[in-house]
């Protein structure tokens, strides 16, 4: 695997994917799931954040304490709808980091993405971006939505997602070979709808209930 390509491998996430994974998982412990792994994902994708060192006391003496460099300012973004489930456990973890929202779909017939809602924090220019949605299929979404975000000119991208199939991946990389993508499996393809083997079904239906 390339260097723009990470696969998190933590056994935790490995883990709960599969529980994720299962027909028999309810809308509530997929939701819940769902919240847990992305806190997991938040939790890799951000080991390169900049610290400094501050002077602190503790109850017994003095130190310079490690803390997150406030200059190093985040944006995680949501590709609607399912990417809203990544998003409640990332913020659980960043609760300072601003939210962007992009809202596409995919046309059932030509499987291209269609936007229908774009809002961005104002201040782009000086934020890190992280793109989430859960599948990375046949990469048009992931391809469409970074297109669209680089017109606001954000510091850096990555894009983090549950699972990515080889045929989204060489897509989106040929689009935008300087985005790094993390995911925590890739499977072996794609269906003749555009749905991911062997996958875990359509994420955003299994998140919210619906069909």
């Amino acid at each position: 695997m390339t260097d723009k390509v990470i696969v998190i491998n933590h056994p935790l996430v490995q883990h709960k994917l599969t529980l994720m994974r299962r027909a028999e998982t309810s809308t509530a412990k997929f939701r819940s799931l769902l919240t847990e792994i992305s806190m997991l994902l938040a939790y890799e994708v951000t080991r390169d954040l900049p610290i400094k060192h501050e002077p602190i006391k503790t109850p017994l003496a003095s130190m310079h304490a490690p803390i997150l460099a406030p200059e190093k300012k985040l944006v995680i973004v949501p590709i609607m709808r399912a990417g809203q489930g990544i998003l409640d456990g990332m913020l659980q973890l960043m609760p300072s980091a601003r939210v962007g929202h992009i809202g596409l779909y995919r046309d059932p017939t030509t499987l291209i993405p269609v936007e229908y809602y774009f809002k961005m924090p104002h201040d782009t220019e000086e934020r890190d971006m992280l793109v989430v949605d859960p599948m990375v299929a046949t990469g048009n979404s992931a391809v469409a939505a970074v297109q669209r975000l680089k017109e606001t000119r954000p510091k850096s991208l990555k894009l983090i997602c549950l699972l990515a199939a080889p045929e989204g991946i060489t897509n989106f990389h040929e689009q935008h070979p300087d985005v790094p993508i993390y995911t925590a499996a890739i499977d072996e393809g794609l269906d003749e709808h555009g749905y991911i083997i062997p996958g875990l079904g359509d994420a955003g239906d299994r998140l919210f209930g619906t069909r």
